[in-house]
């Protein structure tokens, strides 16, 4: 399985989200700090999620950042977080 797919994954299970993209950007980083040979370095998720409801933003990141659990969070060099509520 790959990085991009175990986020999705573990993020599906734990938010139950509306909306989730996980998008693998490691590519537009090449040759900067990083980098991996291959890719799935660096990713962008965009999730909608109600399990988000009344965090605050830096509660939001954290507990994205729990999901996808410490040794796969260190395996990645970069994670950018779009993150919202239904409305």
């Amino acid at each position: 399985m790959t990085r991009a797919e175990q986020i999705t994954t573990r993020l599906k299970d734990v938010f139950d989200p509306e909306h989730l993209d996980v998008v693998d950007e490691s590519e537009m980083h090449r040759g900067h700090a990083g980098f991996q040979e291959g890719g799935e370095s660096h990713f962008r998720v965009k999730m909608v999620s109600a399990a988000l409801a009344g965090q605050s933003r830096i509660a939001q990141h954290r507990a994205v950042h729990t999901a996808i659990g410490k040794q796969l969070m260190g395996e990645i060099h970069a994670l950018a977080l779009d993150l919202s509520i239904p409305k």
